[in-house]
């Protein structure tokens, strides 16, 4: 298996967001890969933290780096 530290996000208009291991993985779910935005998570909280933790974390990505996109 291939050291990975990334997650596929899809926030949607609500501001709830899904978390995807890969992108086959949301497409088995019905999601459209080119809806997902992939956000590396640091080690340390991928291998410790919890998925609040790293809910947090990736909500926050997505609302630094897609500010005024919507």
């Amino acid at each position: 298996m291939t050291d990975n530290n990334a997650l596929y996000a899809i926030r949607f208009p609500d501001g709830s967001l899904s978390l995807y291991i890969d992108e086959d993985y949301a497409l088995e779910r019905g999601v459209d890969p080119a809806t997902l935005t992939r956000v590396e998570i640091p080690r340390d909280m991928f291998v410790n933290g919890s998925i609040q933790e790293i809910r947090e974390y990736v909500a926050l990505y997505l609302e630094s780096h897609h500010a005024g996109t919507s």
